[in-house]
């Protein structure tokens, strides 16, 4: 961009990278300053059944875009859930903590529980610690507890590190048990406590704070 001529100081083309700055004073690209970077700021969000976590659809389904509560400064989703699952959804103005929080390399444990039509029992859930592979797709170590059961149905809660797509319905699928409700109860140290489906708050500064060094 500066052998382009588009990065200017003071109203002057810079022609060389070796240009020291104390802050981005009189720095401008095309013409136009340069603001500093916004700081960085994470919500959570109880993502409630219905909603595509993207910013439109072309079938016209409601996004999570529809659904958040006025107020929020533009922000992008920490990953994705499917349209009919629900529960904790982070969000951020920041793409360089979206793409921390997402590597499957960070190890950020995410929580589901899922209410399912079937029969299971805890040594095949315990099974899942070792890892699975379904229909050439691997999917890594999964924490799983039968949490209870009545009648025909169970809650089982889930706790994984990758989150690949679909990844709870098709290994729970592989178990014989239909998810009939599909809820992330957490992600990392981030709870869904006090949310209600369609609720929306920040994530406080420390607790923010703590959470970037955990990643680092």
């Amino acid at each position: 961009m500066i052998a382009e001529g588009r990065i200017a100081l003071n109203g002057e083309k810079l022609t060389t990278p070796a240009t020291l700055l104390e802050n981005l004073a009189g720095v401008s690209v095309d013409g136009k300053p340069v603001r500093p970077a916004a700081e960085t700021r994470l919500f959570r969000f109880y993502k409630p059944q219905g909603a595509i976590t993207a910013e439109r659809d072309p079938k016209g389904r409601a996004t999570i875009y529809d659904r958040l509560p006025p107020g929020l400064p533009r922000v992008m989703p920490v990953g994705r859930l499917d349209f009919m699952t629900e529960g904790l959804l982070l969000l951020t103005n920041d793409g360089g903590l979206k793409r921390q929080l997402e590597l499957p390399k960070t190890g950020v444990v995410r929580t589901y529980r899922a209410r399912a039509y079937g029969l299971v029992t805890q040594a095949e859930l315990e099974r899942l610690a070792e890892g699975i592979t379904i229909e050439g797709i691997h999917y890594g170590s999964i924490n799983a507890n039968l949490e209870r059961r009545t009648g025909s149905n169970c809650w089982v809660e889930m706790s994984l590190t990758e989150g690949k797509n679909r990844e709870v319905r098709r290994v729970l699928a592989h178990l014989g048990l239909q998810v009939s409700r599909l809820i992330r109860t957490a992600y990392g140290p981030l709870t869904l406590d006090g949310l209600e489906p369609g609720d929306a708050d920040e994530v406080a500064p420390a607790e923010l704070e703590r959470l970037m060094r955990e990643l680092k």
